[in-house]
């Protein structure tokens, strides 16, 4: 299967619509074990209108669900036929904010699954701009019906 129609698989299969979606290219995944993609800042996201006005700049609340997302597609990754339902997230463990992009420029999300209990997955992970520098590093859990 190409990375693009996995993608559009595994975004069908989590809870959010097209405009809170924050993957744009899926870059690798290993199927149950890793993901890397990439999710560019447009501008025109609603929520830059007042994060901050004249000074827009990506909330850190959205690298942590960008990451999430990430770990949502990796999640169901290797469930073939039975994809998790209803999948959400649960818990944000140990996360760092370490800075933010302004509109024009690219994420890298990179996650890999640390632990998977019966409608339980932790991920973890670190979100990077184009150039290598570090932006956001911790872990979520994710929940869903089996």
């Amino acid at each position: 299967m190409s990375h693009s129609s996995l993608l559009v698989q595994a975004l069908s299969a989590l809870p959010h619509g097209p405009s809170f979606r924050f993957i744009d290219e899926l870059v690798e995944v290993q199927s149950g074990i890793s993901a890397i993609a990439h999710w560019t800042l447009k501008g025109d996201e609603a929520f830059l209108e007042g994060h901050f006005p004249g000074n827009p700049m990506l909330p850190g609340v959205i690298m942590i669900e960008a990451l999430a997302q990430l770990g949502g597609i990796l999640a169901q990754s290797d469930r073939g036929d039975h994809p998790l339902k209803n999948v959400r997230l649960t818990a944000v463990r140990q996360f760092k904010i370490l800075g933010s992009i302004p509109p024009g420029q690219t994420l890298t999300i990179q996650v890999k699954r640390d632990a998977v209990m019966p409608g339980l997955v932790q991920i973890s992970g670190e979100i990077t701009t184009s150039e290598g520098t570090k932006l956001a590093t911790g872990s979520v859990v994710l929940s869903g019906d089996e």
